[in-house]
């Protein structure tokens, strides 16, 4: 594809915000997932220190 100007080149015939749309799109997810998914981790090792701690309070009551 051959473009004159850069005007050409964004509007890319006519289908310019389908191409682009679908390119922040893919964008935001890639920068999102990895984002979510450290959310995601700190929230699993905080619930599994708090069942850790819960569970050795525990034995600590039944030992004593």
């Amino acid at each position: 594809m051959n473009w004159n100007t850069t005007g050409e080149f964004f509007a890319m015939g006519g289908y310019g915000v389908y191409v682009w749309g679908s390119f922040i799109v893919t964008a935001l997810c890639m920068i999102a997932e990895p984002l979510l998914l450290r959310r995601r981790r700190r929230a699993a090792m905080t619930s599994v220190r708090q069942e850790s701690t819960l569970h050795k309070e525990s034995c600590n009551e039944k030992s004593a």
